[in-house]
């Protein structure tokens, strides 16, 4: 099977830390994290297939899918192992990547993500998907903003000027990819992957977080050994709203690593 080209950006030098973005998000989201980032550190962030502008393939995907391309991109861009981190769908390719393709990493941020959900998220997902079969992506769009970002961040001017942005990424996805992506996250299970991680991982939550709150990242660090958490004072997408904090934690479990 051909590799999939997965539009990518790389800025700085140092070691490579890999950046994987959110469900209906793009290599976007990233830019004041990867701008903090760079001056210490090779900054690869990318495009997930279906989103931006990597290409939209037909479905189905699988978050193994999505993993083995992270590894196909590590490969060719890298050389070698990164620091892989990834938030929400970003973090469940993290998990699958350091269980799938240990050589690639050398350690693991898994961001406001999950391991598995239970038959009412199920129900949730399989509703979206309905309703993006249905109406389309912008069906979703305004339901989605709430519960990515805090009433104070959407209020603020500048805030507000980020979320238009990502809710216009967000528009713009492969409607069809879009579904593809969701059904892979409703089939996700990846509950027994956590005892073949051995990297050292580190899991951050958003205290402030309703689509995956604090308890499902604690069940990730629970299930993997010597795993971190840390939390930040953010919503889903703590990396866009808390963006200097969320570097500072990066830099901190890294920068040990790295000694």
């Amino acid at each position: 099977m051909a590799k999939l080209h997965l539009n990518r950006v790389k800025e700085g030098t140092g070691p490579t830390i890999v950046l994987s973005h959110a469900l209906g998000c793009t290599l976007g989201m990233w830019d004041e994290v990867a701008a903090l980032l760079q001056a210490d550190y090779c900054v690869l962030r990318y495009d997930h297939r279906g989103h931006g502008k990597s290409a939209a393939p037909a479905g189905p995907y699988s978050i193994s899918m999505l993993a083995d391309d992270a590894a196909d991109l590590i490969a060719a861009e890298a050389g070698g192992p990164v620091h892989f981190v990834g938030l929400s769908l970003g973090g469940m390719v993290a998990q699958a990547l350091a269980a799938r393709h240990p050589e690639w990493v050398k350690s693991i941020v898994v961001a406001n993500s999950s391991n598995w959900y239970d038959d009412a998220a199920r129900a949730m997902w399989q509703a979206r998907i309905a309703t993006v079969r249905e109406k389309g992506v912008e069906a979703i769009a305004d339901g989605a903003m709430p519960r990515w970002f805090t009433a104070a961040f959407r209020a603020d001017p500048v805030g507000g000027q980020r979320v238009a942005q990502m809710r216009a990424d967000l528009v713009r996805t492969d409607a069809v990819a879009y579904i593809a992506s969701c059904q892979a996250i409703a089939a996700m299970d990846l509950r027994d992957l956590g005892s073949s991680i051995a990297c050292p991982t580190l899991v951050v939550a958003g205290t402030l977080d309703e689509s995956t709150p604090l308890a499902l990242s604690e069940t990730i660090a629970g299930g993997i050994d010597g795993a971190q958490i840390e939390t930040i004072a953010a919503a889903h997408l703590s990396a866009v709203e808390q963006p200097a904090a969320f570097a500072a934690l990066l830099r901190e479990f890294i920068g040990e690593l790295e000694d």
